[in-house]
């Protein structure tokens, strides 16, 4: 199963020294049944977008917990067996999925991080975090504008080059 697990540099840096990335149970992003229902017109390459788009949020989150990563969201892409990927019921984005054991480096395909010229975006998308959670529509509009940048594609070959 594919899944999308929100990261950040220094996490991406961590899982490259240890050959793993995580520590379970992690959460992370896929097409769910959820998700399928929910967007119902889209064909697989939009779903897997969406998880992937809902991951990149995730690692906006990470970013805030975080003040001195760099402000770039990583979204990495994983083959996850099924039976250690489990649907949350306390979360509320139609894609979460928790994976029950750490991943190990071998199932990451490959990585979407944010060019640089993002980080200015990201670094105030993530200070508009707490107001947006709240409804602010200003805020929600700074996030989105992170948003509208799109993610480079790494090749899991290419991972030690980018941290």
């Amino acid at each position: 199963m594919r899944v999308y697990l929100p990261s950040t540099l220094p996490a991406l840096a961590a899982a490259l020294d240890t050959s793993e990335f995580g520590s379970p149970p992690i959460c992370a992003f896929a097409v769910t049944p959820a998700l399928r229902e929910w967007y119902a017109s889209g064909d697989l390459d939009a779903l897997e977008y969406t998880a992937l788009t809902a991951a990149a949020r995730a690692s906006l989150r990470l970013l805030a917990a975080d003040p001195v990563a760099p402000r770039r969201r990583v979204v990495l892409a994983a083959e996850i067996p099924g039976e250690k990927v489990c649907r949350g019921d306390s979360h509320a984005d139609r894609a979460t999925v928790l994976v029950g054991s750490a991943v190990p480096l071998d199932k990451i395909v490959s990585a979407h991080i944010d060019d640089i010229i993002a980080a200015p975006d990201v670094h105030t998308a993530i200070g508009a975090l707490p107001a947006a959670d709240k409804g602010d529509q200003d805020a929600k509009f700074l996030v989105d504008s992170a948003e509208g940048h799109e993610l480079l594609w790494y090749a899991a070959a290419e991972l030690g080059y980018v941290c």
